[in-house]
């Protein structure tokens, strides 16, 4: 397999971090524009947003990990999956990439190039929400990376797919979406201010899944016993 250096690496991380915001940012627009049927536009947004996981996972996969989201990262490293000293910088370029998402998706509809949002995702119930997608999403990556990783980009589209609709926070499971998300004020939007209750939810949830997987994969002891 090949190996690719870290610019490299960090320019596919930005290009499918913005890529994927562009999408359920673009895709929000698009469904709310077309219908006031608020379950069909999160029906359009959702499996936009899961199609597009499973196209930036299996041609960028390869080169950065595909990431696109700093929890990910973080569970990386602690899994030894990717090198510590790399961690900030995927972090900023997720961040930054995502922005980006947000620029491209509301220049291709003509909105303002940025606008906080004023849609309110807050409270106890969300938070477990979000806690509860980055558990599934977390726990999907690292399992289909032991037992079968040529399906983990179909296994991540079809997760996020279903936690959409599952969950009430309509699974953000990323801590760089949900800052890209602040920046617009269209059907995909969270205000800013509700924003660190969501991240603190998504990294929480990622250090648990990440505990109770490898709890689950550690190899059982064996007793040797005399001959």
């Amino acid at each position: 397999m090949e190996e690719f250096d870290l610019p490299r690496r960090l320019a596919a991380e930005a290009i499918g971090t913005a890529l994927l915001v562009a999408t359920v940012v673009g895709s929000g627009i698009m469904a709310s524009s077309l219908t006031q049927d608020t379950a069909l536009a999160l029906l359009g947004n959702t499996l936009a947003t899961g199609a597009i996981l499973v196209v930036l996972i299996t041609v960028l996969g390869p080169i950065s990990g595909a990431h696109f989201n700093p929890a990910v990262s973080l569970v990386f490293v602690l899994s030894r999956m990717m090198p510590g000293r790399d961690l900030a910088a995927y972090i900023a370029v997720q961040i930054v990439g995502g922005v980006l998402g947000t620029i491209l998706a509301h220049m291709m509809f003509a909105q303002p190039i940025l606008e906080w949002s004023v849609k309110e995702r807050s409270g106890a119930s969300q938070w477990l929400a979000e806690g509860v997608a980055t558990v599934g999403l977390v726990s999907v990556i690292l399992l289909g990376i032991r037992f079968d990783r040529k399906s983990v980009p179909w296994l991540v589209g079809l997760y996020i797919t279903a936690a959409y609709w599952f969950t009430s926070s309509t699974s953000f499971a990323n801590p760089a979406v949900a800052v890209a998300r602040s920046l617009t004020n269209t059907f995909s939007g969270i205000r800013p201010a509700d924003l660190p209750g969501f991240v603190v939810a998504e990294f929480i949830g990622a250090l648990c899944a990440f505990l109770v997987v490898t709890w689950l994969l550690r190899p059982t002891p064996t007793v040797e016993t005399a001959s």
